[in-house]
């Protein structure tokens, strides 16, 4: 498959549906047999007026789309969005700033943002795929010794997340100053697919399809 070779080209070459679908699919399913993301069924077919595939398997959710199970998969923003903020982020030698990723694809820096440090992220997992399976969350606040630090002891703590996935993939990153459910919930969906069994933390078992609900 031909891909584009300038930041233009790619924009212009993502602007068409098909052409997104096409790419995402062939780099999910490189052997060209898609496969149901949630029981690994290759026996589906395609919706060519929704762009989804069937599973004729009998479970929950049995369409399904190229972006299920993936990065992309809770944003509301279009393929056309995201692949060449993947074209951009991968063939900047020298990074790309999210003031030039919002510039080029008409978004906000905040949202440049977002979709910069997502595709860091998957580039360093080395898939687009999230995590699926049963997947272990643990938190801690990462700092000098308390006795080192000023008064103002949060300031100068860092808190982490890591995920790690019974099958060995592991994933580890910084979340936001807010209330730690929130924090966690909402890192945690971005990281484990809708379809996982379920992830396992410190207080116990999370039901990911219920935290999608409330976060």
């Amino acid at each position: 498959m031909e891909t584009p070779k300038t930041l233009p080209e790619a924009v212009r070459y993502f602007r068409d549906p098909d052409v997104c679908l096409e790419f995402l699919a062939f780099i999910r399913w490189p052997d060209g047999v898609v496969k149901c993301p949630l029981c690994g069924s290759d026996k589906v077919h395609f919706l060519a007026n929704q762009r989804r595939w069937k599973c004729s398997q009998k479970h929950e959710r049995r369409q399904f789309s190229a972006k299920v199970g993936t990065i992309f998969e809770d944003s509301p923003l279009g393929l056309d969005k995201w692949l060449p903020a993947v074209w951009q982020v991968v063939n900047c030698k020298n990074g790309i700033s999210s003031y030039e990723t919002a510039r080029v694809l008409g978004v906000t820096q905040k949202t440049a943002w977002f979709m910069n440090h997502r595709i860091r992220l998957a580039m360093q997992a080395g898939s687009f795929e999230k995590m699926t399976g049963e997947v272990e969350a643990d938190e801690t606040f990462i700092g000098g010794l308390a006795r080192f630090m000023h008064k103002d002891k949060n300031s100068h703590l860092r808190w982490t997340q890591s995920l790690r996935q019974r099958s060995g993939i592991s994933k580890g990153q910084m979340l936001p100053r807010v209330r730690a459910n929130d924090a966690s919930s909402s890192a945690l969906l971005q990281t484990v697919g809708s379809g996982a069994a379920h992830a396992l933390h410190d207080v116990g078992p999370l039901d990911v399809e219920h935290l999608a609900l409330t976060v």
